[in-house]
């Protein structure tokens, strides 16, 4: 890197602190700091959650796994699988309640539906799993940034972190989005230069050929995930990740609050299918980057520009890469591209870590104040203390990530590693037996609190058990943490409350709403468009054998 490239990189800061600065005196309420007065448009809020959703951990992460990673390669498409699916669920059944009830928490809805202490329950798991999450996703950030900018990685965690610390304390969710909606743009920019880059350099014949046939598989069937082996299976990729990406997008607070920003629930919607109909081709071009650069990864001046830029030998750096495949897309953007590019694309990737963390600042402080301060600590408040108390409190997330983040990077590779295993594993264990508790609320009459709280965490511990003790595929967890969940509910209900019939628990509630949206149309094109995904991949597949 020279001056032009930290140019570029310090303007675009620069950019993100003016903005926040402006829309800093735009916050009289919490609902403006934290909803931004439902002023956002529909395409921004969905620009907004996608720029988290592919942020800098897609961005290097997916390119690695396909061309380096053990186990790897386009079986990354397989995560997309269940999204068009699980959407449907969110926009038809779990948008409307939560947009209609004007909540600054989407977990005030439980305690409308059922009581505080379900509410309480299920926004403390979100904040412990959001927060560990956060954490460790900085930390893989700053493993990768300091890689490009060939700095400490505690370095690297901090310039990230306090820069997006500023910005989001001072702007809220409105500079969250609108800073997303730049990010998301230049991510693009980012992967198409980065793929067209490698393939300029290796040529298209080239660039198939460079990888092994195993990496080209895409979809296995001959697996259903319960055993080690078939962890990435098609079947615990669909159906396992139907009921993940229901529960991320509708019951989770760093999600669901961009679609609460909106004017009305037919654009919250827009801004939800445009994820179910988005993400895939941005997958896509992901895993051509990673086919693009692993095959000039495999050329012998790979590494020999590599040792250069790192001033080491070439089995220093192979072993490098090997250890850490996620700096095989900074290594190759230092090596090949030329100054004023590198800059731009180190923004590119800064700008997805930013996306992710703030958001999640801006959501973990929501529920803190709405779920607990105002609550328990503060009730009577008035709109200038909490507004205050809520920027207090972003700050305290901000600093309490960032403190994990350098904590977890003292520890060797292999324990960050786990690390980053166990909290994937954190949000598996949550995620289905909290989308039960959404839908037990929206779609029965019959669940009451205790069954809800008791369901939930039966849900939990059966995939705490299913965790230590078999080898059944983390996605599953997400399927059996839903059943289990729901089972039990309605096992206690029925226990308690003998007056009720069988019938009556399968008889399931929807409330209507008039729009002038032909919805059920849109629905059935996204599960045509689901089901062209896996044709998609499976044509893909077959095409690239017989090549």
């Amino acid at each position: 890197m020279n001056y032009l490239d930290w140019i570029i990189i310090s303007v675009y800061m620069a950019v993100l602190v003016g903005i926040a600065l402006y829309l800093n005196r735009h916050h009289h309420t919490i609902s403006d700091y934290y909803l931004a007065g439902r002023r956002i448009k529909w395409w921004q809020s969905g620009f907004s959650v996608m720029a988290t959703q592919l942020g800098a951990i897609s961005f290097v992460s997916a390119p690695a796994f396909v061309a380096l990673k053990q186990g790897g390669g386009l079986k990354w498409l397989c995560y997309e699988l269940g999204i068009p699916l699980g959407l449907i669920l969110v926009i038809a059944v779990i948008i409307p309640p939560l947009h209609k009830g004007n909540f600054i928490s989407i977990y005030e809805y439980l305690e409308k539906r059922f009581d505080g202490s379900t509410r309480s329950m299920v926004s403390a798991f979100f904040q412990l799993g959001r927060g560990l999450a956060t954490a460790v996703a900085v930390l893989a950030g700053g493993i990768i940034l300091s890689t490009a900018l060939s700095i400490s990685t505690a370095s690297a965690i901090l310039l990230i972190g306090l820069i997006t610390i500023v910005y989001d304390v001072l702007g809220g969710i409105a500079v969250v989005i609108l800073s997303d909606v730049l990010q998301m743009m230049i991510i693009i920019v980012g992967v198409v230069v980065c793929g067209f880059a490698a393939l300029y350099i290796v040529g298209w014949d080239t660039a198939w050929t460079s990888l092994s046939p195993d990496r080209l598989q895409i979809l296995d069937f001959s697996h259903w995930g319960f055993t080690s082996e078939g962890a990435y299976a098609f079947w615990p990729m669909l159906i396992g990740g139907i009921f993940l990406y229901a529960s991320y997008y509708g019951c989770d607070q760093s999600q669901m609050q961009r679609q609460l920003t909106v004017k009305n629930l037919d654009d919250a919607r827009k801004s939800i299918l445009m994820n179910a109909l988005g993400r895939f081709p941005l997958v896509v071009m992901y895993c051509l980057v990673g086919i693009f650069v692993g095959a000039v990864v495999s050329r012998p001046e790979f590494l020999t520009k590599v040792s250069s830029l790192m001033h080491t030998d070439v089995t220093t750096a192979a072993q490098v890469i090997q250890d850490d495949p996620d700096r095989m897309l900074p290594l190759f953007i230092l090596s090949y591209l030329p100054h004023g590019l590198i800059g731009f694309i180190l923004v590119a990737i800064m700008s997805a870590l930013m996306s992710s963390l703030d958001s999640a600042l801006n959501s973990l402080s929501a529920v803190t104040i709405r779920d607990f301060y105002q609550r328990y600590i503060k009730p009577e408040g008035d709109d200038r203390h909490y507004l205050i108390a809520s920027k207090i409190c972003t700050l305290f997330w901000g600093v309490f990530c960032i403190a994990a983040a350098l904590i977890f990077a003292q520890v060797e590779e292999v324990t960050r590693q786990t690390t980053l295993v166990l909290i994937n594993a954190v949000g598996s264990l949550l995620y289905g037996p909290i989308l039960a508790a959404f839908l037990l609320g929206i779609m029965t009459k019959w669940a009451k609190s205790q069954a809800v709280k008791i369901g939930v965490l039966t849900g939990i511990t059966t995939n705490v058990f299913l965790w230590l003790f078999t080898p059944v595929s983390w996605l599953w967890w997400n399927f059996f943490g839903f059943m289990v969940a729901t089972l039990a509910a309605a096992l206690v209900t029925t226990v308690k409350h003998s007056n009720i019939s069988f019938r009556a628990l399968f008889a399931l509630h929807v409330d209507r709403e008039t729009t002038s949206v032909n919805w059920p149309l849109i629905y059935k094109i996204v599960i045509i468009y689901s089901f062209l995904i896996i044709l998609f991949c499976y044509l893909c597949e077959n095409i690239i054998k017989l090549s």
